[in-house]
């Protein structure tokens, strides 16, 4: 007499059935997934136990384990590995917490001569200190295991971030002046534009650099290069500074470029707007707290042509308020990455043709970040 299997029959929905159906036949599902789909259309098509594991080329717990998870929890569980106890904790807390504040002393004040730790680096110094510190559970640390750790606790002991510290005690007062700036120059766009004044944004640009070709660029081409090709060899030409301004109310953009940045340079460009903007025009520049802004040099030629100019120095290490950084960012992303040039005077004349380009489209910057907050 055949066996009959006394094992409940695998009822499936139309869903349930169209899912198994596309999860069996899928290129590139994951494996364990594909193989589970197929045992159950097996059993559920009527097969036994037996069956499908020769036609599957398996052993029969493994088919049994399947297929009961089926039975038991539904098919989405019996697709999937269910949870495990894995192996017994060996670290217990109070190991991991010396060990990650180990990970917070920088190396060199352990004794070092690096400045950040290496995983490597780090798992030594832990196996060979963590009995005198009261945690041999430490005494076989690997460096997977060290980063386990790390992960788990967002902890990078070997990597670098920056921040920027807040060095000015004017630093409200001096941001809520500028903002209230960028809220004069709302004010201003939306009359007539006959008031007489201008509100500009000015910064340097130094140390960029002439940088030549030793050899010339290769042109994309297909099978070779898919993008323009350079030698990595070049030859560098010097530095120069371009020193610019936007006008905010209307975005053209004011530029001189030199081979220094100093107080005469800046003099000059001073003098280069007094000459652009009418002479019953107030100049109001908003700028940061470099040297020849201040310079005696400067404050002679200021006092020279008295109530033209009005400066509005943002707070120190906060040149991020200044809206002419987002020109210098656009422009270094997009016009001097990759430039290459056969002089410093191709590469002064090449970045005033640029802002020529500009300026027959002039772009019109809006600051928004707490602007809703600041009230005239």
């Amino acid at each position: 007499m055949p066996f009959v299997s006394k094992k409940a029959k695998l009822k499936l929905t139309e869903d349930e059935l169209k899912k198994l159906t596309e999860t069996a036949k899928a290129r590139s599902g994951i494996k364990s997934r594909v193989e589970r789909a197929k045992i159950l259309l097996f059993f559920y098509s009527g097969k036994n136990i037996s069956e499908i594991a020769r036609q599957m080329n398996t052993n029969r717990p493994k088919i049994e384990r399947c297929v009961n998870k089926a039975l038991n929890f539904g098919i989405e569980t019996a697709l999937e590995d269910l949870p495990r106890k894995g192996k017994p904790q060996t670290i217990d807390m109070n190991a991991r917490t010396w060990f990650l504040s180990l990970a917070c002393i920088k190396p060199k004040e352990l004794g070092f001569a690096s400045e950040y730790w290496t995983t490597s680096a780090l798992a030594k110094y832990a196996r060979e200190n963590c009995e005198a510190a009261g945690y041999s559970c430490l005494k076989a640390l690997s460096k997977g295991t060290v980063s386990k750790i790390l992960n788990k606790s967002d902890v990078r002991p070997h990597k670098t971030s920056y921040y920027l510290e807040r060095r000015d005690p004017d630093f409200d007062r001096k941001m809520a002046h500028v903002l209230h700036v960028y809220k004069e120059v709302e004010m201003y766009r939306g009359k007539d534009g006959k008031e007489n004044i201008a509100i500009l944004s000015y910064d340097e640009k130094p140390g960029i650099q002439a940088i030549g070709n030793l050899a010339p660029d290769l042109p994309p081409s297909p099978g070779k290069y898919s993008t323009w090709a350079k030698d990595y060899e070049y030859k560098r030409y010097g530095t120069v500074s371009l020193l610019a301004s936007i006008d905010l109310l209307n975005g053209k953009i004011h530029s001189k470029v030199f081979d220094r940045h100093r107080s005469r340079e800046f003099i000059d460009f001073l003098k280069s707007l007094d000459e652009v903007y009418s002479e019953d025009t107030v100049i109001k520049i908003v700028l940061d707290n470099h040297s020849s802004h201040i310079s005696k040099e400067t404050m002679k030629y200021l006092n020279s042509v008295p109530n033209r100019f009005k400066f509005v120095f943002t707070p120190k290490h906060a040149s991020w308020l200044n809206m002419i950084e987002m020109f210098f960012s656009k422009m270094a992303r997009s016009f001097l990455r990759g430039i290459r040039v056969a002089s410093k005077d191709e590469i002064k004349s090449r970045i005033l043709k640029y802002i020529d380009e500009l300026n027959q489209s002039p772009v019109i910057f809006k600051w928004k970040w707490k602007m809703n907050e600041v009230k005239i």
